[in-house]
């Protein structure tokens, strides 16, 4: 009684003060640790119970069985199956049943299908037990067969064969084989049944039918919470936030109680549209329900405010927890990466290690992504030493994540080294790679990569071939990136998406094919975008061409009306030509509108902290020192011949007179701070601007330093005066 009114604790005083006990108290006892996920005790007690000189009976082997199962003890299994053979109950149906189970659950699901076989009676469960251990084991074909194999010995499957099965085709998305249960089910009058209805929604919005799932749910007769959530979940899965939080208040109409499950997903829906408003009545809700102190809850709520853009808030949840795991200080972090606040996000793993909890693999590859963002090198290399001595460097995803991090600090020869000795590579880990050599402007390695990736078997996907045709553009390699464009679609089956597109005008604008480039866009065979007008509009700033620039501007603000992109290329165009009065009419204009530009921004990392500069900010503890040398070296560079380049900027005359772009205040901090010799590395959110580029090569000549910048686009290696990139960018 006490046991199965959930007091452990008091069942276990009876039992102790019992003068004696039998097997059916020792049972008892047994089935309440294990009822009460406490397996191990369980264990232990049956141990106990033989060692006191009682004997099992067939109810005490299935208690302690289902124990093992419960904690995958497969070990132990074994040694109880040896001691069934020995009482003679191997070939009860009930203690063969759960030793299917056991096995097939434990993993060994070549011993439960031998046990299942030789089994001299079956019942119902015996089917469904070795059809849910194939199903578990991800082996949908042999759950099938072996449904058909019990049809044709005449056993009906009833409703959790049924429920099986639809998860079996939901995880391997076999949309046909599920109609064709549907069909039986409705055949067997199992369709009325409320958990075979809830695996119905999930079977088919899980298999990309929508529809078929909303169907299926509109038409049950009964409804519970799981009905709800399960349609929730469907609309959220399909990337359909904002119907998921329409049905959200039907489900409150009809006086539904939520549970923590459907509030995660309800969260995850408003996260995926930016549904702030909504997130925050959910919030209310939830604390009024009291799921706040839910662990899972509370992870769900970090992950929307700071999806949706609101970081203090998702702190304040993040700070009000009452219980935080790992996944909490995972999605925190993700969130700050999220928001390109990289140095926070590095901050917040600090803060992480002191609390003494170790980061998974998820981690990692957040932490990761972080140090991308603002190009930390050395606190990447940090990550990189945690991963290996935690043991994560074998997996794949956090692999992957490190090939990338190395190519976006600008390492591509460390990238190269992680690449080379992953134990496996998919077609993330070659996109990554390529994609790292596309930054550098090393086409042609590029394009070897693709053809090593096809020997050995991985086939491109569109995301591969965006950042094969940047590489091309970024090294002026024009009949390379034309052919790989028609080899997409001819020979590997890509549909071209905008993104491909933008990168073909970005290839034939670069070059100087500026009427190509036009014709190009007027002759896709869907409507471009705001952003393949931009990049018409970059090529005609490069290359001086008002007419282009200005016919791709107005294309690209009737799109884009309020992004300042367009307006500052155009002031550029006409900058460039001389016609300061046009120049002086798209300020006008931006200010009419409320266009603001975009402040340059860049990063800079010195002994492990990360530093921003912004535009003429003064906020930098140093930058009386800054200004001081950067005045120096500009002294300097003008003795060389230099003269500030003013066409390409779109501030106050005074601003552009002090030279203070956020990267040149990164590049002379980084020079103050640094020992001599050291490579500058700086992270740019921006193009680097024309004036920029020249400076800097002439500051690493006369500093006889390296300097590497990652601007919006791609790196720049500035070395004795001269950049990698050949001024090509």
């Amino acid at each position: 009684m006490y046991a199965k009114c959930g007091s452990v604790f008091d069942a276990r005083k009876v039992f102790n003060t019992m003068p004696e006990h039998n097997v059916f108290s020792w049972t008892a006892i047994i089935s309440a640790y294990a009822d009460h996920g406490e397996a191990e005790e369980a264990i232990n007690l049956f141990q106990h119970m033989q060692q006191t000189g009682i004997a099992p009976d067939k109810v005490a082997f299935v208690v302690v069985l289902k124990a093992c199962t419960r904690i995958a003890a497969l070990e132990q299994g074994r040694q109880l199956h040896t001691q069934i053979v020995r009482s003679g109950l191997e070939s009860d149906v009930i203690v063969g049943n759960t030793l299917v189970d056991m096995y097939a659950k434990c993993g060994s699901i070549e011993r439960a299908r031998q046990l299942f076989n030789n089994m001299h009676e079956r019942s119902m469960v015996s089917w469904n037990a070795m059809i849910t251990g194939y199903a578990q084991k991800g082996l949908g074909k042999e759950a099938f067969a072996l449904y058909e194999q019990m049809k044709q010995q005449g056993v009906q499957p009833d409703d959790v064969t049924y429920v099986v099965l639809l998860k079996t085709c939901a995880s391997i998305a076999t949309l046909e084989q599920g109609k064709e249960l549907h069909f039986q089910i409705v055949k067997s009058g199992f369709e009325s049944d409320v958990t075979v209805g809830n695996t119905l929604v999930d079977m088919y919005a899980k298999c990309g039918s929508i529809d078929l799932a909303r169907q299926v749910f509109n038409n049950m007769h009964e409804r519970d919470v799981v009905s709800w959530t399960a349609m929730i979940t469907g609309y959220v899965q399909q990337g359909l936030g904002k119907e998921a939080l329409v049905l959200y208040e039907q489900m409150k109409q009809a006086d539904v109680k939520l549970n923590n499950v459907t509030y995660v997903v309800l969260l995850k829906a408003c996260a995926s549209i930016a549904a702030l408003k909504e997130g925050k009545q959910l919030h209310s809700q939830i604390i009024k329900s009291g799921f706040e102190s839910n662990v899972t809850v509370g992870n769900s709520l970090v992950d929307m405010y700071a999806k949706c853009g609101s970081i203090q808030h998702a702190q304040q949840v993040f700070n009000d927890m009452h219980e935080r795991d790992v996944v909490s200080w995972t999605v925190m972090i993700s969130g700050y990466a999220q928001q390109g606040l990289g140095k926070e996000a590095l901050d917040l793993y600090e803060h992480m290690k002191q609390e003494d909890l170790q980061p998974n693999n998820v981690t990692y590859v957040v932490l990761l992504k972080a140090c991308a963002s603002i190009a930390a090198l050395e606190q990447g290399k940090q990550v990189h030493s945690h991963i290996i001595k935690s043991g994560f460097e074998k997996d794949l995803i956090v692999g992957n994540a490190l090939v990338d991090m190395y190519a976006k600090c600008g390492s591509i020869e460390h990238a190269r080294q992680v690449f080379n000795n992953l134990h496996e590579r998919d077609m993330v880990s070659w996109t990554a790679i390529i994609a790292g050599y596309a930054q550098e402007g090393l086409g042609k390695e590029a394009l070897t990569l693709l053809e090593q990736m096809l020997r050995e078997g991985t086939k491109p996907d569109e995301v591969t071939y965006v950042n094969l045709l940047s590489a091309c553009s970024h090294s002026g390699l024009v009949d390379e990136g034309r052919h790989l464009f028609d080899s997409m679609c001819k020979d590997h089956g890509v549909t071209p998406t905008m993104d491909h597109y933008a990168c073909m005008v970005d290839l034939l604008g670069r070059a100087g094919c500026l009427a190509d480039a036009e014709d190009f866009v007027n002759k896709m065979p869907i409507q471009p975008d705001a952003l393949v007008w931009r990049t018409l509009l970059g090529a005609a700033r490069n290359h001086g061409h008002v007419d282009i620039g200005r016919r791709a501007f107005d294309c690209a603000v009737k799109l884009e009306p309020e992004n300042a992109a367009a307006y500052v290329l155009l002031s550029n165009v006409y900058a460039a030509a001389g016609r300061r009065d046009e120049v002086a009419k798209i300020r006008k204009k931006m200010k009419d509108v409320g266009v603001i530009k975009t402040p340059g921004c860049s990063w800079i990392e010195v002994d492990n902290q990360v530093h921003t500069f912004v535009a003429g900010d003064a906020s930098h503890p140093q930058i009386k020192e800054i200004r001081a040398e950067l005045d120096r070296l500009v002294g300097l560079m003008k003795e060389s011949g230099y003269m500030p380049d003013l066409r390409f900027v779109l501030h106050d005359v005074a601003d552009e007179e002090e030279c203070e772009h956020s990267e040149k205040l990164a590049v002379v901090f980084g020079l103050i701070s640094m020992p001599p010799g050291t490579p500058i590395r700086i992270k740019k959110n921006l193009r680097v601007c024309g004036d920029c580029h020249n400076a800097t090569k002439i500051i690493s000549k006369i500093v006889g330093r390296e300097i590497i910048a990652r601007d919006a686009n791609r790196f720049h290696h500035f070395k004795d005066g001269f950049c990698l990139c050949g001024d090509y960018w």
